[in-house]
């Protein structure tokens, strides 16, 4: 299972959701082999007063990936260079201007279709 939650000025990312979203999911279908049909994706979006970070532009993007824990510190850093990547050429997002944070949790703390994350069956490798 693979959460994002992106944070971002509203003003300049709500007219971008979408090209973010097919972005960052096509990163994890190739890296991390999530299947195309499993997104979720949440944004929340801040008025300019509310996203204080003077040393970063108005493009300035957090994106926090929530998971199971299971893939390697090399399957890690190959998506985080990819995100870097593929949102440079796509979205024209400077590396400066992007930061990712990785947040993985046992299986058992999720919850999902009614029963414990431990519990279900997936169709996609969590341990890669």
């Amino acid at each position: 299972m693979t959460q994002i939650k992106f944070y971002g000025r509203r003003d300049v990312w709500s007219d971008r959701r979408r090209e973010i979203s097919d972005t960052v999911h096509g990163c994890l279908v190739d890296v991390w082999q999530l299947p195309e049909d499993k997104r979720f994706h949440r944004f929340l979006l801040l008025d300019a007063e509310d996203l204080v970070c003077p040393q970063r532009s108005e493009r300035y993007l957090i994106m926090e990936i929530v998971c199971f824990v299971g893939r390697s510190d090399e399957a890690k850093r190959t998506l985080i260079r990819t995100l870097f990547a593929r949102t440079g050429e796509t979205l024209g997002l400077a590396a400066e201007d992007l930061e990712i944070v990785i947040i993985e949790s046992p299986k058992t703390n999720w919850g999902i279709r009614g029963l414990p994350g431990d519990e279900l069956t997936l169709m996609y490798p969590v341990t890669i």
